[in-house]
């Protein structure tokens, strides 16, 4: 692990606790702005975490995640890449949260779909009423007045 304090568990959901062991933390240098810092220290950071080998997550879930996250995984391993700061914990703080944002939002349920409706009978009758109204006004714009009116 790198200097600076430990970074533990990650915290999905209440019923969804990942334990620091299933997190697979890879360190490598950075490219950007930051001077000699760039040259020494890895403060990139790439999280891994193993879906389909987690004991964490259950079958129901494990399968969710993939239908959602299938894209983003390779081999079953869901990836983050963080290089954005200076600092690796600050990376591995970001990494850590949007790994937990990713998670959070693959295992959301479906939305409901949405059930055909008709619309009521007294408001296909207004809409009807309303278009033949303002028929009626095009029409009487149309007609031009003659003098002896």
């Amino acid at each position: 692990m790198a200097a600076g304090r430990p970074i533990g568990d990650l915290h999905v959901s209440a019923a969804v606790v990942i334990p620091a062991a299933e997190l697979q933390w890879r360190f490598s240098r950075s490219s950007g702005p930051g001077g000699q810092n760039v040259n020494k220290v890895e403060t990139a950071v790439e999280l891994g975490f193993d879906l389909e080998g987690s004991s964490v997550i259950g079958p129901f879930q494990k399968q969710r995640l993939l239908e959602r996250l299938g894209s983003r995984c390779v081999a079953g391993c869901l990836r983050v890449a963080v290089s954005e700061h200076r600092s690796q914990y600050q990376n591995r703080q970001l990494a850590l949260a949007r790994l937990g944002d990713l998670l959070r939002e693959g295992l959301k349920p479906p939305p409901k779909l949405r059930k055909p409706t008709k619309p009521t009978r007294g408001a296909v009758k207004r809409r009807v009423e309303a278009k033949k109204q303002r028929s009626q006004v095009k029409q009487d714009r149309q007609t031009r007045r003659s003098m002896d009116d």
